[in-house]
């Protein structure tokens, strides 16, 4: 099955104009002969890489408080539709797409982003929404903590796939809760940093004896546009902030695609399920290695929303 990455910049805190960046990856995808397709880590509409380059933690900071209201105001509302782009794209494509969202939650009363991992099946249906069970040190800063709502694994030809957000591809038992429905084709998103995908995707690879995919973005500062709130302290004298890091590793932990680092582009592959096979006829983690009358995880789906309420006559004005 032929795969690809999109390893490309968001337009910074621009939902729409990213949207159509991804849209116009998706059909290139599409038109290589690509299934499945990944984005990096809140692609749209960006990866908060301001947090820890404008002293984020100010409290109070009227300056902070206008970034992130802009942030806020350009977050993705699965329910108002704002994805309904990709999701033509990725029919017309005949594509899963997996794209990182700063999630805008409606269920968490509308003023809260969550970092997501949004799955699109190829018929352009959005099947799953995960979003990042721990904001990772300065991005709590930005997003609220998510829950096991979206911790499912997916068919897709013949793999099984199965996505987690950046730092918590390194959680042992969310890892554990995918390869236990059956995950052999894991997706990790990244925001773009060889550092954080070189080690840790072929780890995954060998610990799961599946097909990893490391997906990452790009930030440079020519990717912030000039009404970006305190975008002269952002930027700096520096040329590039994320460089990418996209690579992919095989069920035994060699490399499919060694990390690209410093350039945009689509890198496409094609994956053998017979490779994820013979990969495990010594080690299956969820399968003959493992000992659930010892050892047995617990998940917890349930969408955690901040109300519930009980049956009953609802008021209705006279």
């Amino acid at each position: 099955m032929r795969v690809a990455i999109a390893q490309i910049a968001p337009v910074l805190l621009n939902r729409d104009a990213t949207i159509a960046r991804v849209v116009e990856r998706i059909q290139e995808a599409g038109r290589a002969g690509a299934r499945l397709i990944a984005f990096g880590e809140s692609l749209v509409p960006a990866y908060p890489l301001w947090l820890c380059r404008v002293d984020g933690a100010r409290f109070e900071a009227d300056d902070l408080k206008q970034l992130h209201a802009a942030y806020l105001d350009q977050g993705v509302s699965i329910e108002a539709g704002h994805l309904e782009p990709v999701c033509v794209a990725a029919r017309e494509a005949d594509c899963v797409v997996v794209l990182g969202v700063a999630e805008r939650a409606a269920d968490r009363g509308g003023h809260t982003l969550y970092c997501s991992c949004v799955t699109i099946q190829r018929g352009g249906a959005i099947v799953s929404v995960h979003r990042k069970l721990m904001p990772t040190y300065e991005e709590r800063l930005a997003w609220g903590m998510g829950d096991g709502n979206g911790l499912v694994t997916h068919e897709v030809g013949p793999f099984t796939l199965g996505s987690l957000n950046c730092w918590e591809n390194w959680m042992p038992l969310a890892r554990a809760a995918l390869q236990a429905q059956g995950c052999n084709l894991h997706v990790a998103i990244w925001p773009g940093c060889q550092r954080l995908t070189r080690d840790i995707t072929r780890f995954v690879a060998q610990e799961s004896r599946s097909y990893v995919l490391s997906a990452s973005g790009l930030i440079r500062p020519e990717d912030v546009p000039a009404d970006v709130p305190l975008r002269a302290r952002m930027c700096g004298d520096e040329e590039v902030f994320y460089d990418g890091g996209s690579c992919i590793a095989r069920p035994d932990g060699s490399w499919q695609v060694e990390p690209v680092v410093g350039r945009e582009g689509l890198i496409t592959t094609d994956l053998d399920i017979e490779q994820v096979y013979a990969a495990r006829q010594s080690f299956d983690p969820s399968g003959h290695y493992a000992r659930p009358d010892v050892l047995q995880l617990h998940l917890n789906r349930a969408r955690q929303r901040g109300l519930r309420t009980d049956p009953g006559d609802a008021w209705t004005e006279s």
